[in-house]
């Protein structure tokens, strides 16, 4: 689908690519459907981050007793779970752009989603994976289709859509703060769960959040005025049906078998699925002429440093929750406080979580301001993205200096340690996310911006992969200890500096490829 165009007169009136003419009201000075979406957005982001604290902390005290030894497979089931979400989005915009349209993809992604969500709660690690299995079809029908509708209702060049797209981004921020905290409460304050948090709580608790959001949805699409809808000759029940089955009979198979096998194996599937798009986009760029060339020979050589960073920076769902619960020292002293509020007298896990969020909506407006400040000398694009691998490098020095310096008697590490982990990976977020997507498909040829997007969700899955072995490695054989972490986080700090600093020589010669791109 193509994106809204313009007319002269106002730029509340986009027309669609069935060539209706639709004019929303606004609100708050964005067209009204922004803030439905928003809430859609914020839900289906609770669900998410809901299980995200919880899985691998699961997984070890379900099915493995609570021993160390199944932090290794926690974590890389949790990486395999996380890169098959980013890689499944690709046939998920294949369906929702081919078959049944944006709005009805949202809807049938809502609720698998929302089934995966619930069935996760049986305790059977096979039920378990096949309830991830049907979580990652759900999302790659839902998560990339919202924020597609989130630009339909822009006009081209109207100048809100940036910050359009910029409120919608607070709303995935708002869902990742607040639903650790609400799902730490409802698991051990309102439950009354005296030892573990009860997990399957936590599962059932985002399964609602789920539902909230297909609710919201549902009763709220009307306002897009059917932007988002397929045209009615290629629109029926029989296509709806279909996906249904094909996700059914084909996406939640084979998710669990990628899911089950081991996590090497995993790896080579996914590079080898990406070598397929980075071809086409090079033969592509080479028949479009040297410019077009170049700028996919640019987008390229960012995406392998992409890897490196989301292998690092997603330890928070792994790695650094057995961090948290075996080696921080989470007793701040606040125990009436933190008992009141979730039921355990320390600092709680989950709430480590949030951190992200809440550095995020409070330094964006300040890196934001300081990129504009710096006028000229505003840094590349390739320039941006070598500091998120270095200020990601950054928080894997601290924790290098905590495990070296300031373990105490009880092998554990000061609490504001890992708090500043995830301020400082924020920064690294900040300087790299917002423009990687954007990045991706400027620079790709007209033709191919689909497979450019797969590449990028490609890249980012790749790293998530990555990321759960590496969080193996610092768990050991046998879990977590201190010299454990020490010694894979060591390693994880040179291999981000290293990638940071190449980036950061070679960015001269990635921003003449790009040829003025911005």
């Amino acid at each position: 689908m193509t994106a809204t165009t313009a007319t002269p007169d106002d730029k509340n009136v986009v027309v669609g690519d069935d060539g209706v003419r639709r004019e929303f009201a606004t609100k708050w000075g964005h067209p009204a459907p922004l803030w439905m979406l928003f809430m859609a957005e914020f839900w289906e982001r609770f669900a998410f981050y809901g299980i995200r604290w919880a899985m691998v902390l699961y997984v070890v005290a379900q099915f493995y007793a609570g021993q160390g030894t199944g932090e290794k497979p926690a974590s890389e089931l949790y990486g395999a779970y996380l890169a098959l979400v980013y890689a499944g989005a690709i046939f998920g915009g294949y369906a929702a752009d081919k078959l049944i349209g944006h709005q009805r993809s949202i809807l049938l992604g809502a609720l698998i989603m929302s089934v995966g969500l619930f069935t996760i709660a049986i305790p059977s690690e096979k039920v378990f994976h096949i309830g991830l299995a049907t979580i990652i079809v759900g999302n790659g029908m839902f998560k990339p289709i919202i924020s597609t509708l989130v630009g339909k209702l822009y006009a081209q060049g109207d100048e809100r859509r940036d910050s359009g797209f910029t409120i919608f981004y607070m709303g995935i921020n708002l869902g990742a703060l607040i639903s650790p905290l609400v799902t730490q409460y409802l698991a051990k304050k309102l439950f009354g769960i005296d030892n573990l948090p009860a997990y399957k709580v936590v599962f059932i608790a985002s399964g609602v959040g789920m539902m909230l959001s297909l609710t919201w949805f549902w009763f709220g699409r009307r306002q897009l005025q059917g932007i988002g809808l397929m045209p009615p000759a290629s629109s029926s029940a029989g296509n709806v049906l279909m996906v249904l089955a094909l996700a059914v009979l084909v996406g939640i198979p084979v998710f669990y078998f990628l899911l089950t096998i081991d996590a090497m194996y995993l790896q080579v599937i996914l590079m080898l699925l990406l070598v397929g798009p980075a071809i086409m986009l090079a033969i592509e760029g080479v028949r479009e002429g040297h410019v077009a060339r170049d700028k996919v020979y640019a987008m390229l050589i960012i995406l392998g440093f992409n890897v490196f960073f989301w292998c690092y920076f997603e330890q928070a769902g792994s790695s650094f929750n057995f961090l948290a619960d075996k080696i921080v020292d989470r007793d701040i002293g606040l125990h009436g406080l933190f008992q009141a509020l979730a039921g355990d007298p320390n600092f709680p896990i989950s709430w480590f979580q949030s951190v992200n969020s809440v550095a995020i909506i409070a330094l964006a407006p300040i890196i934001a301001w300081i990129w504009i400040r710096m006028g000229k000398a505003n840094p590349t694009i390739p320039r941006k993205f070598s500091f998120g691998l270095v200020f990601n490098g950054l928080a894997f020095l601290l924790l290098m200096y905590a495990l070296t310096h300031l373990v105490d008697g009880a092998g554990k590490i000061p609490f504001w340690t890992l708090v500043m982990v995830y301020v400082i990976q924020s920064v690294g977020e900040l300087c790299l996310s917002p423009i990687g997507l954007s990045m991706t498909t400027k620079l790709a040829p007209p033709k191919l911006t689909g497979f450019a997007m797969g590449a990028w969700f490609l890249s980012i899955a790749i790293g998530n992969n990555l990321g759960g072995i590496f969080a193996g490695e610092a768990s050991g054989a046998t879990g977590m200890t201190a010299a454990s972490a020490l010694d894979a986080y060591t390693k994880g700090f040179w291999i981000l500096l290293i990638a940071g600093a190449l980036l950061f020589a070679v960015s001269p010669l990635v921003n003449r490829l790009m040829h003025g791109t911005k």
